[in-house]
């Protein structure tokens, strides 16, 4: 049976969203192969995550059994993406389907992510397949790409960890940890050249947070996390923002979305505003100023290794398409 125009539609906006959110360079981007799904992708940093996916636009919920069963039985997949007409039949259909799932597997039900579309969606007109679009970017940014490839991160952390009042040394563990690891509190407060009772604060803090984690329940041996790996390429762009890099015009509107969407309003703070300790006309009350003094004052001080950005990487037929012309 051949697929309607709005089963195509969806499968084709839900790669053009995660594409798109990949001009951000928090994450690279490679379209996958389908096989027996409706859309997949890979999104890489230092790892790799496949997200793949299966549309629901007809069949009246008949076809729900199949497709959570070609998703949630993949072991690969990163997260499992399911695109339904919003029916009540297929809400029911969906709820006995995954209370199964909860009972026998319920490693492989959390990877899964519903996105439910208007039941009166017409593909045929633009304002409908604007409407749609405009739902599914914010839903599928939200609930999947900040879970997905910023490993989770919440606007939450972000202010946690901006309101710390020692500027720049936050990042400077993390970086630290990321690159040489984290052996002891005496050792790491040395090679940092900062006092160890405001290194051994911060990092608590840090591990509070959830950007550091340690194996051991004492501490002491810590690593960083995925949603801390976030929190530092995030800041690496912030720093590209303060130096006028960020994009053409010092802008990247895709960037700018996941941030405000983490309650960052970078654009709102000016290139200009006085950052770094010992200038008192520093904003100590706005959550993004406070993040951008961070950034500002380990940038001057030269305590972190700021992360390159990510950039997408061409599927394998694109290449071949590319070889061959």
């Amino acid at each position: 049976m051949a697929e309607s125009a709005e089963h195509v539609f969806l499968s084709d906006t839900a790669l053009q969203i995660m594409e798109s959110a990949s001009k951000s360079r928090l994450f690279g981007y490679t379209e996958g192969q389908r096989k027996r799904f409706d859309f997949s992708c890979d999104l890489k940093k230092d790892w790799s995550k496949v997200v793949s996916g299966q549309t629901l636009w007809k069949h009246g919920g008949d076809g729900i059994d199949k497709d959570l069963r070609t998703l949630l039985h993949e072991e690969d997949i990163a997260a499992a993406v399911y695109i339904a007409r919003h029916e009540s039949r297929n809400r029911s259909r969906l709820a006995e389907v995954t209370q199964d799932y909860l009972r026998t597997m319920p490693g492989s039900l959390s990877r899964l992510r519903v996105f439910w579309v208007p039941t009166d969606f017409d593909a045929d007109d633009a304002k409908s397949r604007q409407t749609v679009r405009n739902i599914l970017r914010e839903e599928i940014t939200k609930d999947l790409l900040l879970q997905v490839a910023l490993g989770g991160l919440t606007s939450t952390d972000v202010a946690r960890f901006a309101s710390s009042r020692r500027p720049g040394l936050p990042l400077a563990i993390m970086s630290h940890v990321k690159k040489r690891g984290y052996r002891n509190h005496r050792h790491t407060a040395k090679e940092l050249g900062t006092n160890l009772n405001a290194l051994q604060f911060e990092t608590e803090r840090l591990s509070i947070i959830g950007f550091l984690k340690s194996d051991s329940p004492q501490g002491g041996l810590y690593s960083i996390t995925d949603s801390g790996n976030a929190m530092l390429d995030i800041c690496s762009r912030l720093r590209d923002y303060l130096h006028g890099s960020l994009g053409h015009e010092n802008k990247n509107a895709e960037f700018e979305h996941i941030c405000k969407l983490l309650g960052i309003d970078y654009p709102s703070i000016l290139k200009t505003e006085p950052l770094l300790i010992g200038d008192y006309r520093r904003n100590i009350t706005d959550p993004t100023a406070l993040l951008l003094q961070h950034v500002a004052q380990a940038d001057a001080d030269g305590s972190v290794e700021w992360p390159e950005p990510y950039f997408n990487i061409p599927s394998t037929s694109e290449t071949s398409a590319a070889n061959g012309a």
